[in-house]
């Protein structure tokens, strides 16, 4: 569990982000329609967009505070980003994939290779080290990117509709592996989905956003449809 506040308003355009939230969270899930500015949210906290006026505060250290003029660098902020197009690198297979998000190791060879083996082992994807990455399906290709962002040691995993690029058999196959994530690596989530089913799964918070704004929030029971 993590605690996870913000305090923003981002503009772009005729569109204005001025959403706020703080809580202690496992996963926190971001739902609402196309354009009501989830992934906008997740590239502020992972430093990607700088907002015009805010805060944001992952565990105990502040990454942004734009009156105190504090925007933490991307590559200090200790968050891992999956975004919808997993931008995986053609030219690498899959354990130079996977192994291009590890930090400089502080323990020597065997800390990365331990971590680098937890990792393959819990998505399952340790068969497919040596594969090219246009021979793996769309969900292998999912795996493959959150392993390779969990090698990075982050604090706070952003995933942006991680399965919205597979059928419905392929999310049943694939979502064990998400809930593996939560449950063994301990590392906490923020979760974009359009699927009101997949997010009940997942998260233990959620913000429905609408235009901009968070319309509502608590638990997946009392803030999703259906």
């Amino acid at each position: 569990m993590i605690r996870l506040e913000f305090d923003i308003t981002l503009t772009q355009g005729p569109f204005t982000l001025d959403v706020a939230d703080a809580a202690s969270v496992e996963v926190l899930g971001l739902f609402g329609p196309s354009g009501s500015g989830k992934t906008s949210l997740l590239e502020v906290i992972a430093g990607l967009r700088a907002p015009d006026h805010g805060r944001v505060r992952v565990a105990d250290a502040w990454l942004v505070d734009t009156d105190a003029g504090l925007d933490v660098p991307v590559h200090r902020r200790r968050v891992g980003y999956v975004p919808q197009d997993v931008a995986l690198f053609p030219h690498l297979d899959v354990r130079g994939n996977v192994d291009y998000g590890r930090r400089q190791p502080a323990d020597g060879a065997s800390g990365p290779r331990r971590q680098l083996d937890h990792i393959t082992a819990t998505l399952e994807i340790a068969h497919l080290l040596g594969r090219r990455i246009g021979e793996l399906s769309g969900g292998e290709r999912q795996r493959v990117a959150i392993a390779r962002a969990l090698m990075s040691g982050p604090q706070l995993l952003l995933l942006d509709e991680p399965l919205a690029a597979v059928d419905r058999g392929r999310k049943d196959r694939i979502l064990p592996y998400l809930l593996r994530i939560r449950r063994e690596t301990h590392v906490p989530m923020v979760y974009v989905t359009h699927d009101p089913r997949e997010m009940r799964e997942i998260a233990d918070r959620v913000l429905r956003l609408d235009d901009g704004r968070v319309v509502e929030a608590g638990a997946p029971a009392t803030v999703l449809p259906g």
